[in-house]
């Protein structure tokens, strides 16, 4: 039997607790009702026995402590309402060192979205691969630049430490672990009672670039409006470097240590999340978007917008504007 450690981490938040308890419920009752035993024996822990979530709007009761479970073989790490630093090592010291030891003894991690954070913050995935949710993958990357902060995956596993994308790609995580330790026949089963695809495994369809401009350094902002503002035209190194009166060397350096991109990447994810947009709303055919966000040739933009989305122009229309038709 493997014994499955749920944490209730000082603000985190309910949804990820309760949906892992019931991911791994589902499938105990599937193995019961298939005549076989069950497998995942599931606890609620926390460093007290009752832990108040979301500012205390929900109240939680641990099914044991810290304190008196010495031995697990998998830790789920929740979400955390992240952008709260006192939810780091400020409150959750004692589950920080918790979590250390208990890998120590063998046990398996596991975080879910921003829950991320928190794994982090053992200290134990510097130098390993792991995801956290878009919209707060600069943040971790500030937090904890010796991790291998890989945004665009839903999933990954490195060596016992796990890590899903955001929101509910958690529930694809859940379904890994499952079919890991219980079979690829359990998994099927919960993929169906959850109705979760079961083999989604990029981020990357559903992340919305958002400039980076979360730096210090006003001269390269400003070239990063700039770039907003004109993406359809030609922009050249030069010419931003001269527009704001320094070396081209220099420029490249101070652009790439402030957005974490080169020029050319950020122009490129700029126009292809004007693209983005158009193929959401518009009905515009695909290649007047490819015109109006800049680039002269269908080859280049549909790699382009496969490299940023994962998904061809096209295919990105069919996912989120079902109205419009390619002429």
């Amino acid at each position: 039997m493997k014994h499955v450690a749920i944490i209730i981490p000082s603000g985190g938040v309910l949804a990820g607790i309760e949906v892992a308890r019931n991911v791994f419920s589902e499938a105990n009752d599937y193995l019961i009702s298939q005549g076989q035993l069950p497998l995942f024996k599931i606890q609620l822990v926390g460093a007290t026995k009752v832990v108040q979530l979301h500012d205390g709007m929900f109240t939680i009761q641990a099914d044991i402590t810290i304190q008196k479970l010495k031995k697990v073989d998998l830790i789920i790490i929740p979400a955390l309402n992240i952008g709260l630093e006192e939810n780091l090592n400020k409150n959750n010291k004692d589950l920080i060192t918790w979590l250390k030891k208990q890998h120590q003894n063998g046990a398996e991690l596991a975080s879910l979205c921003v829950g991320a954070f928190l794994l982090a913050s053992t200290g134990l995935v510097n130098g390993k691969v792991c995801t956290t949710h878009w919209k707060a993958s600069e943040s971790f990357r500030k937090s904890f630049p010796d991790v291998k902060l890989v945004k665009e995956k839903i999933i990954t596993d490195d060596d016992g430490i796990y890590s899903s994308g955001g929101g509910f790609s958690m529930l694809n995580l859940l379904l890994y672990l499952v079919e890991k330790f219980a079979g690829r026949g359990v998994a099927i089963y919960c993929a169906k009672y959850f109705q979760i695809d079961i083999e989604r495994s990029a981020q990357l369809p559903f992340i919305i670039f958002q400039g980076q401009k979360d730096h210090s350094d006003e001269q390269i902002r400003q070239a990063q409006v700039f770039i907003e503002n004109n993406y359809y035209k030609r922009i050249t190194i030069d010419q931003l470097a001269e527009m704001l009166a320094v070396g081209r060397r220099t420029f490249e350096r101070r652009f790439k240590k402030a957005t974490a991109n080169t020029l050319n990447e950020y122009i490129k994810r700029v126009k292809i999340e004007a693209a983005k947009k158009q193929l959401e709303l518009g009905d515009k055919k695909i290649n007047d978007i490819m015109y109006a966000v800049g680039y002269a040739d269908t080859k280049t933009f549909r790699t382009s917008f496969k490299m940023v989305t994962g998904l061809l122009p096209n295919e990105y229309r069919s996912k989120y504007n079902k109205k419009a038709v390619d002429l």
